[in-house]
């Protein structure tokens, strides 16, 4: 267990959902009787990152250079992260868990190059699923990501690629869709089972490409967390992953599109840093 911070260094994204005044989160933090600070590198007992999935990554990575512990405040359109965590989403309850919690929980830290994430990095459909959505976000919220699924699956074309895991060969040929995650939760709920974010592991899921029918149920099997127990899927978990693409592409960073040359490594930092979660049986005393 960790102590009561006296204070707090805190991240807000305002663009993030449909827009949170930091100020707003900064008088709901100093309500719990702490002094709040603004921006990554102010000094202080633990980062609070107000943002959606997107930007959680780099502040847990903060954190961990910093060696205090990340709380999170919600406030995106999908918020995957925080649900896979069973963190509240509601705002003034959130908070609250941010000022107040004392229950950490040593978490991995997945690294694409120099970027850092925390759910899932994806290729093929997953990037044009999102680039649609993000243009849908306003109008549908969190549906965004249903429309932009089913129009990347109605359009989308298979990729050819590579993967190497641990440094052998583990898939070559056609994909639907490649998906290498750390928590597992993405795509407003979507989820890579058995994905676990404290296993120093990643893991790694291919969707071959074949029948539309068949990438139809694979769209239900990552609502209903079971794809990787398909036919026409590759799973496996490694500590580094080196993806190879024919081509430069789009990557869908937790939620943010990223361009990436044809050549794509991703690595794990393990335990790299603690979140504050509710207090329940799981959490644990991590060094940072």
């Amino acid at each position: 267990m960790g102590s009561p911070p006296a204070s707090v260094a805190l991240i807000a994204n305002p663009e993030s959902g449909g827009g949170t005044d930091p100020e707003l989160i900064a008088g709901l933090l100093r309500s719990h009787d702490v002094e709040v600070r603004f921006g990554s590198h102010a000094t202080a007992d633990r980062i609070v990152v107000a943002s959606g999935d997107g930007g959680i990554a780099p502040a847990a990575a903060a954190a961990a250079r910093a060696g205090v512990p990340l709380a999170v405040i919600p406030v995106g359109t999908a918020n995957d992260f925080a649900r896979g965590r069973d963190l509240p989403g509601e705002l003034e309850a959130a908070a609250r868990l941010a000022a107040t919690g004392t229950a950490l929980r040593a978490l991995d830290l997945g690294w694409t190059g120099a970027r850092p994430f925390v759910n899932a990095v994806s290729a093929g459909l997953a990037a044009s699923a999102g680039d649609t959505a993000s243009g849908l976000k306003s109008a549908l919220g969190p549906l965004s990501y249903l429309a932009g699924a089913v129009w990347a699956g109605l359009s989308g074309r298979p990729l050819r690629c590579s993967l190497l895991v641990d440094g052998e060969p583990f898939f070559e040929g056609n994909a639907w869709q490649v998906t290498v995650a750390d928590t597992g939760t993405f795509g407003a709920g979507s989820a890579l089972e058995p994905a676990d974010p404290s296993d120093g592991l990643l893991d790694a899921a291919v969707m071959e490409a074949g029948s539309r029918l068949r990438l139809a149920r694979h769209a239900y099997g990552l609502r209903s967390g079971r794809l990787t127990d398909q036919p026409g899927v590759r799973h496996t978990r490694g500590a580094a992953i080196e993806l190879t693409l024919t081509r430069a592409a789009t990557l869908n960073v937790d939620g943010e599109l990223v361009a990436a040359g044809p050549e794509v490594r991703l690595t794990v930092e393990p335990s790299a840093f603690a979140l504050v979660v509710p207090d329940q049986e799981g959490a644990d005393s991590p060094s940072k």
